[in-house]
């Protein structure tokens, strides 16, 4: 993938997307390909100068950018929320300079987790993580910064490819005859395409709520979802063996109900996700190939 991509038809003319090499923004980048695309190496944006000198009046900007090591975070604060909140403030503050609309990219980890209905964007935050707090520090900034940006929360996001959950799981599937998946956390899996795909469609509606949820339809803990990646590939779901988080400790807590309210989102008349099991179905297919 190129740096950057020159800019073609109108609308992907005034796309840029930032945070380009990760899922969302290569998921984007397919769609659009002729969206302006920075990669952390080609746009630090937490340069103001160089953030600056990449926008244009007019543009859509899709932050995907982000420090996404969530246990790490704990250990290394400073750089958590320099990518998640000082970042997101100086793209903020350089849009509304220029002239240019914000759709920046958040977590369920805003949120405390221990809810038992799915979260709507208004509800009151808590974040139990470094790596929330500097996700929710951004929100903030981004509000300040850009009050007419759009912040979108998602969950459980994955490929199917690299390092993800669901190509994690695809991989344990060939090295090992049973697979431990934890039982006790609850979300909505998110397929990085159909994302995309929504952050396009709101691309094109600024009237539309300040904060929305999207995330795939339906709910799982990460067990069910590990059984569904077995059976999807042709293999014995029975191998993937419940366990709780007390047996997998980890620096960062994970929240044990992720699931995000896409009430909002239908509301202001944008196309629903899919139950993800269905793009679970297509993840699975696309990365076969």
């Amino acid at each position: 993938m190129n740096d950057v991509v020159p800019p073609g038809t109108e609308l992907s003319a005034r796309l840029v997307v930032t945070g380009a090499g990760g899922q969302v923004g290569r998921e984007l980048l397919g769609l659009a390909p002729t969206c302006r695309a920075y990669t952390r190496s080609a746009l630090d944006i937490t340069d103001p100068a160089a953030v600056e000198s990449a926008l244009h009046p007019g543009d859509i900007v899709v932050n995907c950018a982000a420090y996404t090591a969530v246990d790490r975070a704990e250990s290394d604060p400073e750089a958590a929320f320099a990518g998640n909140a000082t970042g997101p403030a100086v793209l903020a503050a350089a849009c509304t300079r220029v002239g240019a609309r914000l759709l920046h990219l958040s977590t369920d980890y805003v949120f405390p987790g221990t809810a038992s209905t799915p979260y709507e964007p208004g509800d009151p935050t808590g974040p139990a993580t470094v790596y929330g707090r500097s996700k929710l520090a951004g929100e903030r900034a981004v509000r300040e910064n850009c009050p007419a940006a759009h912040i979108v929360r998602t969950a459980w996001v994955y490929r199917g490819t690299d390092s993800d959950f669901v190509a994690t799981m695809r991989r344990l599937e060939r090295e090992r005859d049973t697979v431990n998946v934890v039982t006790d956390q609850i979300g909505s899996p998110t397929y990085a395409a159909d994302l995309a795909a929504g952050l396009l469609e709101l691309a094109g509606r600024p009237e539309a709520p300040a904060v929305l949820h999207a995330t795939n339809s339906g709910r799982a803990s990460w067990f069910e979802v590990a059984r569904a990646v077995f059976a999807g590939i042709g293999a014995d779901p029975d191998r993937v063996r419940p366990c709780t988080s007390a047996d997998f400790p980890r620096p960062a807590p994970r929240p044990a109900y992720s699931v995000l309210s896409g009430a909002a989102w239908h509301d202001a008349g944008l196309t629903p996700l899919r139950p993800w099991e269905s793009a679970l179905t297509e993840a699975l297919a696309e990365t076969a190939r």
